[in-house]
């Protein structure tokens, strides 16, 4: 007879910040079939108190370190700083949701709820001890935003957006699938830990190093870096702009919460392979996202190439190793989060003959009908600069400083080159807020209490992370510190 194989001890509690927001999920889509079924502003607020109860769940689970399922969900401290940074991407999301959906007429309870699923994928990516958790969360944060960015459905872009975005993912997640069948073959499990163990002796055998190569095909489409960077403009300029917002900040974070926890743990003895590899895509993705953004004249497609020179940035973090690069990177997209998101915001506030105000030229002579938007979006363009005293200055300061540490001189004088070429068409924009006159009807500015608290809160956030950095800096290292050990 064949030993019989104990189930593996129930531990809910590990889960219990993303069952929160799956159960939040739930609540809408019962509530979307319920009456009133000509008003869907409610669900708004049910999945914003979703997300809160999450954000108060890791709260009162922070300093834990625990394990389920057979190690193969981890709640760590690691976990819990992304579980923090993606809820608050996803709460600033849904408040600029509230008002903006029912202007563009795509007022829906599945909008909620796709939200929240995809938001606890994300979730579980960071939590993930698991190759097979990894793409599993993968999956259903990717399925997710894949009918998110085709939601304006009257609309031919967003369609384009949702099938291109859907194939291109599908065609990038049989790489990482096919990688993570290699790894399994050289180490004999799916096991971050398990797989350190097994690959200590064996980093070096070609069926290792394609995994690796084909894991990093994976990751690099769901980060956008180069060249795997393709699909990014047409989703973000096709997808309405608040999903647009999401996958810029949530889906990023996760994808780097998973991929720096299988770099670091199961294949930190690699490290000399992969880390010459991502010297080379973060020279090309921070080099090709600034200046192919100098010919943008699209506001949405402006930042998406500005968001892969970001990522640019941001694989430095995981080329200079050790404990001061992926911190840095941890601090990085928390503040990177506030400020794209912030700005993803502002235009969602912005309408110009009854559309969305996308285009350069519209936002001209802004700051003298409504000079306390365009002074915001001009903060939140400064911080991606990275002009002192932002969140994006101390974030460089960290990332870049990190990186010359680490003995990668010319890596460095390529990023702080790059920034400055970048300064380039984020001042464009700010030029034509404060010193153009619009040419045709101005753009209006849409009221939104939601749209203008959440605003308030990117706002400070990027405001708080520059004057005072170090206690969110020192959480950012103590969060990475157990991947470490």
């Amino acid at each position: 007879m064949s030993p019989v194989v104990p189930p593996p001890a129930v531990a809910l509690g590990v889960l219990l910040p993303v069952l929160v927001v799956l159960a939040a999920a739930a609540v809408v889509l019962v509530l979307d079939v319920l009456p009133p079924r000509d008003s869907k502003a409610h669900l708004g607020g049910v999945a914003l108190a979703g997300i809160i109860g999450a954000l108060l769940a890791i709260v009162m689970r922070w300093g834990t370190d625990a394990r389920a399922f057979r190690d193969m969900v981890l709640l760590d401290t690691y976990a819990l700083y992304f579980d923090l940074v993606i809820c608050y991407a996803a709460a600033l999301i849904v408040m600029f949701s509230m008002d903006y959906l029912g202007r563009t007429g795509s007022e829906s309870g599945e909008y909620y709820s796709l939200l929240l699923f995809s938001t606890a994928g994300m979730m579980l990516m960071a939590s993930a001890g698991d190759l097979i958790v990894v793409f599993l969360a993968l999956e259903l944060m990717s399925l997710s935003l894949y009918v998110l960015a085709g939601f304006f459905k009257q609309r031919l872009t967003s369609g384009e957006a949702s099938m291109k975005y859907f194939l291109l993912g599908a065609f990038a997640s049989s790489f990482l699938l096919y990688g993570i069948a290699l790894i399994y073959g050289a180490t004999g499990s799916t096991n971050l830990d398990r797989i350190a163990a097994a690959a200590a002796t064996r980093n070096a055998e070609p069926m290792v190093l394609i995994g690796l190569a084909m894991m990093l095909v994976g990751f690099g489409f769901k980060i956008s870096s180069v060249p795997f960077h393709m699909w990014a403009p047409d989703v973000y300029e096709g997808a309405p702009t608040s999903v647009t917002a999401f996958i810029a900040t949530g889906s990023k974070a996760a994808a780097f919460a998973a991929m720096i926890r299988v770099l670091v743990v199961a294949l930190r003895g690699a490290q000399p392979d992969w880390s010459a590899l991502l010297w080379a895509l973060a020279a090309l993705t921070m080099t090709v996202g600034n200046v192919v953004a100098l010919a943008q004249s699209n506001l949405k497609r402006l930042l998406a190439y500005s968001s892969i020179a970001h990522v640019g940035y941001m694989l430095m973090g995981l080329v200079a190793g050790g404990g001061p690069g992926p911190g840095a990177v941890l601090f990085y997209l928390l503040a990177y989060t506030f400020t794209t998101v912030g700005a993803f915001g502002a235009i969602a506030l912005c309408a110009r003959a009854g559309e969305e105000a996308v285009e350069v030229s519209d936002y001209a002579g802004l700051a003298r009908r409504h000079p306390v938007l365009a002074a915001t979006l001009a903060l939140f363009f400064l911080s991606l600069i990275g002009i002192p005293p932002l969140a994006g200055f101390v974030a460089k300061f960290y990332l870049f400083g990190a990186a010359v540490r680490a003995g990668y001189i010319w890596l460095t004088v390529i990023a702080v080159l790059n920034s400055a070429v970048a300064a380039y068409y984020y001042l464009r924009v700010i030029v034509y807020m404060y010193m153009r006159e619009p040419d045709g009807e101005p753009v209006a500015v849409a009221p939104s209490l939601a749209g203008g608290l959440a605003l308030t809160l990117a706002v400070a956030g990027i405001v708080i992370l520059g004057l005072m950095p170090a206690p969110f800096a020192d959480l950012a290292q103590v969060a990475v510190a157990p991947l470490l050990r």
